[in-house]
C-alpha cells in the first residue's frame, strides 16, 4: 500500500529534494506540499493522509509557532503520525516538541541519511529521534546540573523564543491566551535572570542558545 504523506516546509528546495527522497526510495507518494502553517492545516482539512512530514518554523498564519500548530494537529487530529525537521538545537525546545506527541525528530543536516528510516519507523508505530538530536539531549540530560547557565521556567524560555521569531509581547499574549503584563513579566524575568538588557541582546541570546533556527 503506498503511504500518503502530506509534506509541509517553507522552503520549496527543501519540499522538492525530500519528495524526491521520499518517492524515489520509498513506497510513498507525497499527495500535498505547502510551504506555511494554515497551508498545512487546510491540507489536512482537505485530503486525507497517513503521515505529516514538517518543518517545525515556518513563518506566517495564524499558527505561526511551531509547538502551537503540533498542538493543534494533535488536536484535530488524534493519533496522526507526525515527523518534524528543524534546525533548532537547544534541548529544551527538542524535548518540548518531542513531548507535543509527535513520532519522529530530526534535524535538517541529518534528513538525507535518516528520514527514510524515521519514516519506516513511524509508519509501524514506532518512535524515531535522529542521531544528532539523541546527542544533543543526552549532553544536556548529562551535563544540566553541572552547567552555569540560569534556569529559566517553561514559561519564560516559551515567551523568550516567541520573541525571538519576531512576535510582539501583544500577539503572544493572545497566541498563548495570556495577559500582556503577564507575558511583560516574563519576557522582564527572563531577561533579569540572563543579564540581557534590550530586545537586541534577546535575538542574540536566543540564536547562540538554539531557541530560533
Amino acid at each position: 500500500m503506498t503511504l500518503r504523506i502530506i509534506l509541509a516546509d517553507d522552503h520549496p528546495i527543501v519540499r522538492s529534494g525530500v519528495r524526491m527522497l521520499l518517492e524515489g526510495s520509498l513506497n510513498g507518494a507525497v499527495i500535498v506540499d505547502v510551504g506555511s502553517p494554515d497551508e498545512l492545516v487546510h491540507a489536512l482539512e482537505q485530503q486525507s493522509c497517513d503521515l505529516v512530514i514538517t518543518d517545525f518554523s515556518m513563518p506566517g498564519g495564524q499558527v505561526a509557532d511551531g509547538l502551537n500548530m503540533l498542538g493543534l494537529i494533535e488536536r484535530r487530529w488524534p493519533g496522526l503520525p507526525i515527523i518534524v525537521l528543524t534546525m533548532v538545537s537547544n534541548a529544551g525546545v527538542l524535548s518540548s516538541i518531542l513531548a507535543a506527541g509527535v513520532r519522529g525528530l530530526l534535524n535538517k543536516s541529518d534528513a538525507l541519511t535518516e528520514l527514510t528510516l524515521a519514516v519506516q519507523a513511524v509508519s509501524h508505530d514506532r518512535y524515531y529521534v535522529s542521531t544528532s538530536i539523541e546527542r544533543a539531549l543526552d549532553a544536556a540530560r548529562a551535563g544540566g546540573a553541572a552547567t552555569a547557565q540560569p534556569s529559566l521556567s517553561k514559561r519564560e524560555t516559551e515567551v523568550l523564543r516567541l520573541f525571538a521569531s519576531g512576535i510582539t509581547v501583544s500577539e503572544i499574549a493572545t497566541q498563548l491566551n495570556r495577559s500582556v503584563k503577564t507575558i511583560s513579566r516574563q519576557k522582564m524575568d527572563a531577561m533579569g535572570k540572563l543579564g540581557l538588557r534590550s530586545d537586541l541582546d534577546i535575538y542574540t541570546y536566543a540564536r547562540e542558545h538554539g531557541l530560533v533556527p
